[in-house]
């Protein structure tokens, strides 16, 4: 009977104090409160439009989630009465004529190693309305004004921007389709050359919204899918290697990544997922990636990474360099040099320090254009095979009549040397070549057309316009779609 009282006491002095097993409750519970948990919901940017991409942010968590599950729904007009989008489960959707009348919400799923959260869904979109005719247009950048003109009506200009303050010199330029956002970088590109600044220009207002002057350089930056920040790299003159994070919002600096030294180009994956960062006096191109804070790299490259762009499966890089006048083919997964291609010898005393810069891959994915202004040509190569082990095959080699050795960019601030750009157009019909100033056809590997303005600049991209609103853009560098 002692022996029975003295066991009881013991069991129940355990339970006060915590001790024991917990029961299975008490076990769930702990388990609840390790996975993460929503702070604030995810959001959805884009128009309410057939045709129109709609991109969803992860929302805000704690308990620092590692993978986010995206599932699109389509509801009754006041966001209720929900079914799920088969086949909707990436971070962004494109509106499709079955969407029109109703309204679209996105449901994010946060995982960690502890578990998964419970589904946190945004509010509903406007009501999904036809889509009307769209509007292709390429923006051509040049100090102090951007000149805009129609793809489809043979290039013929129909509006001109004009921007002061970038006089001092424009550096970049990327647009947010999602939040109808166009954020130019001027000024000095870092070291000895001075400080930058950015300005937002809304596309839809016509108007700047804010600018602000930064305590480094600046150079070509990119903006992520969903218009909420701003990657800008603080100059190639800049040893930091630093790319500042912007709140695109006001421009504030709200974090920073290292990246090889001479912070330069910049490209945003599609997904989100990644960031690539390229540093002039580096022979690395870094990758950033966004859920983690972690930066892998790829190379050693044969010269610093210049021009650059990418896939859209992210598995496959296309690089130029420093010194080299030709290009290189990676493998982002592995991080190794797959394929090197050379047009030649770079003669001694030749004036640009990236003989190829400029490279831009088809929006299928099937060829790219490398300029080579040692011989003032843009070389196409066929590099569909590359990803199962098949070298570039070229195809064609186009005669252009800039890229001279001696010319120089007119209006321009600083960096004035005419040593090229390339971009595709959306739908891969034409290629511009910056500081030259030929459009190209792509299916007959011939210029087409000629425009000024694009001789003497390097900064350009197209942006596409449905119903008002921008709903697709090139970027400055054309990077593939096909995935």
């Amino acid at each position: 009977m002692l022996v029975a009282l003295l066991v009881a006491v013991a069991v129940s002095v355990n339970a006060l104090a915590g001790g024991g097993e917990p029961s299975p409750g008490a076990r769930e519970s702990a388990a609840g409160r390790a996975r993460p948990t929503l702070v604030r919901a995810p959001r959805i940017s884009g128009a309410a439009r057939v045709g129109a991409r709609l991109v969803a942010s992860r929302g805000s968590w704690r308990r620092r989630p590692r993978s986010f599950a995206f599932s699109w729904t389509r509801c009754d007009r006041g966001g209720a009465h929900c079914s799920v989008i088969v086949g909707a489960r990436s971070p962004a959707y494109v509106v499709s004529s079955g969407d029109v009348g109703a309204t679209i919400r996105v449901s994010v799923v946060a995982g960690n190693r502890r578990g998964r959260s419970r589904p946190a869904l945004s509010a509903h979109t406007g009501v999904i309305v036809a889509a009307t005719a769209a509007r292709r247009l390429e923006y051509v950048f040049n100090d102090g004004s951007v000149s805009v003109y129609d793809i489809d009506r043979q290039f013929q200009l129909v509006q001109t921007i004009s921007l002061p303050q970038t006089e001092a010199g424009i550096r970049g330029a990327t647009v947010s389709p999602a939040t109808h956002m166009l954020f130019i970088s001027y000024g000095g590109d870092g070291g000895e050359y001075g400080d930058g600044s950015v300005l937002a220009y809304d596309l839809v207002a016509e108007r700047v919204v804010w600018t602000v002057r930064l305590h480094t350089g600046v150079d070509s930056g990119a903006v992520s899918p969903d218009g909420s920040r701003l990657y800008m790299p603080t100059g190639e003159n800049e040893s930091s290697g630093i790319w500042n994070i912007l709140d695109t919002s006001n421009g504030a600096v709200i974090g920073k990544i290292q990246g090889g030294s001479g912070a330069h180009n910049t490209i945003a994956s599609a997904d989100g997922r990644y960031v690539y960062l390229g540093g002039r006096e580096d022979n690395h191109l870094d990758v950033y990636e966004t859920s983690t804070g972690h930066v892998r790299r790829i190379g050693p490259l044969v010269g610093g990474a210049r021009p650059f762009t990418v896939n859209s499966s992210n598995t496959i890089a296309f690089t130029t360099s420093t010194g080299a006048d030709g290009f290189q083919v990676s493998n982002v997964t592995t991080g190794k040099v797959l394929f090197t291609i050379s047009f030649g010898s770079v003669p001694g005393g030749f004036p640009f320090s990236a003989p190829s810069h400029g490279i831009s891959l088809s929006p299928d994915e099937r060829e790219v254009y490398v300029i080579d202004s040692v011989n003032r040509e843009v070389h196409v190569y066929d590099v569909s095979g590359v990803a199962h082990g098949v070298a570039p095959v070229q195809v064609a080699v186009i005669p252009v009549r800039g890229l001279t050795r001696t010319g120089s960019e007119r209006p321009c601030a600083y960096d004035c040397a005419l040593d090229g750009w390339v971009q595709h157009s959306l739908d891969g019909r034409f290629v511009y070549i910056g500081d030259s100033g030929e459009v190209i056809d792509t299916s007959r590997h011939a210029a087409v057309a000629t425009l000024g303005p694009l001789a003497n600049t390097r900064k350009f991209l197209e942006i596409d316009w449905a119903n008002g609103v921008p709903v697709a853009t090139s970027g400055r560098t054309g990077v593939g779609h096909a995935g």
